[in-house]
């Protein structure tokens, strides 16, 4: 069914549809099936449940399956039937789900790290799962032997995972806050560069291949996208969550990203404009507006006698400037500040009231979100995390995009 773009969201918030409750311990992955009324979700307490939707309208598991260790991340490919999903332990095992999904059938295990997997992705035109783990380390197996064909390590955990799978491109975000982009070959692989950029862990990412787009998202509260196609290297800062972005998904139909954060907030951000690159922050021993010294030039300060001023940046033009010079706070959500920074004094008064209008909308999610999946086609959501609820939301309202979502409201 084709999608029918609005150029305004029809109304103001995602729509809850349903809850799925009965997880004993917190659920580290969710996703939705697609065309189905389904969603398989994987759990801390071991088990891997597909829950289907009865007539009643409640969600009800048609497979339980009880795992030797926590499970900790997941894939599912639809056309294929296949999920694979990744232990504490280091495991990832493969199941193969019946049509009817009703039946789930043990494939094969590949012992994929040493430590806690943090994230799949499974690439069947070369039968390899990859994936990404607390050793460090992203690993890349052989589907139909089950043997490893290599491996990379790193400095830090290795947290999340993206690939193209045309260019066997991988880039992985760590706990350093670093992100590494690789050509993965047959049993080796080169690093291309390495993306900094974040003051926090890597919690999330996207890539768009369609734009070549990357996206990430981190403990820093931010968002950073990063134009891996070309333009000098362009990035674009987006802040407007208040705790860490655990999820995030580009929606290239409608040029959206949807974001989740921690403390339950979800934000649609609008990318369908020219945005600002956020500027570098200056470096001088004195405040670039009214020259008063800052507290380690103690040369300036000798000489003026003057004791010396603690160092600021103004976000807007990015010039070290003392408080004074910087006591007004505005937001600026072309250059993705959606709540107020500090700017320097000239820069507030060179601000529009329209300058300040937000360019994203942001909702309750009225659960610590750990994880987020959507199902792009049909504007569906599914968030999940350390209350044990899992949450299915229609988000057609507030993302532009109507369809028939296969769901019913309650």
């Amino acid at each position: 069914m084709a999608a029918e773009i609005h150029s305004r969201p029809q109304s103001s918030r995602p729509v809850l549809l349903s809850k799925v409750e009965g997880h004993q311990d917190v659920v580290s992955a969710a996703l939705l099936i697609p065309k189905e009324d389904g969603v398989i979700t994987a759990s801390e307490d071991r088990t891997i449940r597909v829950w289907l939707k009865r007539d009643s309208g409640q969600y009800w598991p048609s497979i339980y399956h009880t795992m030797s260790s926590p499970c900790s991340a997941m894939t599912y490919h639809h056309d294929s039937r296949r999920i694979f999903v990744g232990q504490d332990n280091g495991d990832i095992m493969e199941f193969h789900i019946s049509e009817d999904f009703n039946k789930m059938n043990f494939v094969k295990t590949y012992p994929a790290h040493q430590n806690r997997v943090s994230a799949i992705t499974f690439c069947l035109a070369s039968e390899w799962v990859i994936s990404t783990g607390h050793d460090k380390c992203i690993s890349w197996m052989c589907t139909r032997s089950g043997s490893m064909l290599g491996r990379h390590y790193f400095t830090s955990w290795a947290s999340c995972l993206q690939y193209d799978h045309e260019t066997r491109h991988a880039f992985v975000g760590d706990y350093s806050g670093q992100i590494t982009l690789l050509k993965l070959e047959q049993n080796t692989c080169s690093v291309i560069t390495t993306l900094k950029g974040h003051e926090g862990s890597i919690t999330s990412l996207w890539w768009d291949p369609a734009q070549r787009l990357l996206f990430s998202g981190a403990s820093d509260h931010s968002i950073i996208m990063w134009d891996i196609g070309g333009r000098k290297g362009r990035t674009l800062l987006l802040q407007g969550h208040h705790d860490k972005v655990q999820a995030i998904c580009y929606i290239q139909l409608t040029r959206q990203l949807v974001s989740c954060s921690a403390d339950g907030g979800i934000a649609v951000w609008n990318m369908d404009i020219s945005r600002e690159e956020a500027p570098q922050w200056l470096e001088s021993d004195s405040c670039q507006k009214c020259e008063q010294p800052f507290f380690w030039n103690i040369k300036q300060m000798w000489d003026t006698k003057t004791l010396g001023l603690r160092q600021h940046h103004c976000r807007k033009c990015g010039q070290a400037v003392c408080g004074k010079c910087s006591s007004k706070r505005s937001s600026y959500p072309i250059m993705g500040f959606e709540f107020q920074v500090r700017v320097c004094d000239s820069c507030f008064e060179s601000i529009k009231d329209e300058d300040r209008t937000s360019l994203a909308t942001f909702h309750e999610g009225k659960h610590n979100i750990s994880h987020m999946s959507m199902d792009i086609s049909r504007g569906l959501m599914v968030t999940c995390g350390s209350d044990r609820i899992v949450k299915i939301w229609d988000m057609t309202p507030v993302v532009g995009c109507s369809l028939a979502t296969g769901f019913s409201s309650r």
